[in-house]
């Protein structure tokens, strides 16, 4: 059997297939629009320099977006989420799950988090060895847990999360756009090219006025391969400008996130221009341009108690305004803490959970935690 990193390398080599497929298609379009279209085909010059102005400009919007949301390195947690080192080997040496969440849950105490796994517990991954920050997920195609991670695509071969969310976002407007473009100004061509085609075994066939060449078969082909593409984009991004406007991600679209109260798939959204201008920024001249603008660290997020909890004091959290990720102070967690539970509050109900622990494991003896499930 071959070596584990061996297989390992193969997998990522074959992971860029769909990027290696894209970036063909690409650059045959291009070449069949500029070339067999603009060149070959359209007769007016007039009409050449408006279709290739427009044409450029949605190219190089959508060649840089999708540069960025392939090349941008997913966020992982930082070191203050991972476990001490004497913590970190009680925690590996304790065999009972009950004893393992108490070490995290006095790991946490210090640590800004809200939500938990569906049985109450800690978020820890066991492959990275972090406790994980809210809507931080493990990746296994990346084999690292992500900041706010959306999915993994393998059309980018790498994952969409905090880093890169925006980016991926004006990949699916631009590749929309550049293929509605093409799609709607090579339409009069293709009729004709069709046109031509159908009637060339008829005799006496009226003459017309597009040159009989290879070009009517790079016409034809670029009019379906971009409305194919049309049409499957326009599904994929609709759906994310509905989870922008929500504020959810694709996991928890899916899997409502936990917090004290219990799973809420609104705990998160701040209200629709909140929610946008979390993923794209405050200032809203750069909200079309592929350069990182969203809020935040990744770290933390502002998050509304929707439901009353008598046990847990009720905050209202807000996000803070004008702040963009150039903002960030390089030691974010002393700022969130403002924004979060203060760490006596915290640390009451982490009292009060392992006290509700102990009487559990009194009652029944075992309490079954699942831990991968929440990656």
């Amino acid at each position: 059997m071959a070596p584990t990193h061996v297989l390992r390398c193969c997998q990522r080599g074959l992971a860029w297939i769909p990027v290696i497929f894209i970036a063909l298609v690409v650059c045959w379009s291009y070449y069949a629009y500029v070339v067999e279209l603009c060149i070959f085909t359209i007769p007016s010059i007039g009409e050449q320099i408006v279709y290739l102005i427009f044409f450029h400009v949605s190219f190089i919007m959508f060649v840089w977006s999708y540069w960025k949301t392939i090349f941008t390195q997913p966020a992982n947690p930082s070191k203050e989420f991972c476990l001490p080192k004497a913590e970190k080997e009680r925690y590996e040496k304790e065999e009972r799950p009950e004893s393992q969440q108490e070490i995290l849950w006095r790991a946490a105490t210090s640590l800004p988090l809200y939500t938990r796994t569906g049985a109450g517990a800690i978020r820890y991954c066991d492959r990275c060895q972090v406790i994980k920050p809210d809507r931080c997920h493990h990746c296994s195609a990346c084999d690292m847990c992500v900041l706010k991670m959306d999915h993994h695509c393998p059309w980018v071969n790498n994952c969409v999360g905090f880093s890169n969310y925006k980016f991926f976002i004006l990949f699916l407007a631009y590749s929309l756009v550049y293929c509605l473009f093409i799609a709607a100004t090579v339409l009069q061509y293709f009729i004709k090219f069709w046109t031509l085609c159908r009637r060339k075994s008829v005799e006496n066939c009226p003459k017309n006025e597009l040159p009989d060449t290879h070009a009517k078969f790079h016409v034809l082909f670029l009019f379906f391969v971009a409305a194919m593409f049309c049409i499957s984009i326009l599904s994929l991004f609709s759906y994310h400008l509905w989870l922008v406007g929500k504020n959810r991600s694709t996991i928890e679209a899916f899997r409502a996130p936990v917090f004290r109260t219990g799973s809420d798939k609104n705990g998160f959204s701040l209200g629709f221009r909140k929610n946008i201008a979390q993923v794209f920024g405050d200032q809203k001249k750069y909200w079309l341009l592929p350069v990182f603008t969203s809020q935040g660290d990744g770290l933390t997020f502002p998050a509304r108690l929707v439901n009353a909890d008598v046990e847990q004091a009720t905050v209202t959290l807000h996000p803070e305004p004008d702040k963009s990720a150039a903002e960030v102070p390089a030691s974010p967690l002393s700022d969130s803490q403002n924004r979060l539970l203060s760490n006596d509050q915290h640390a009451n109900n982490v009292g009060d959970h392992l006290a509700n622990n102990t009487l559990k494991s009194a009652e029944s003896g075992t309490i079954t935690i699942s831990m991968e499930s929440e990656s």
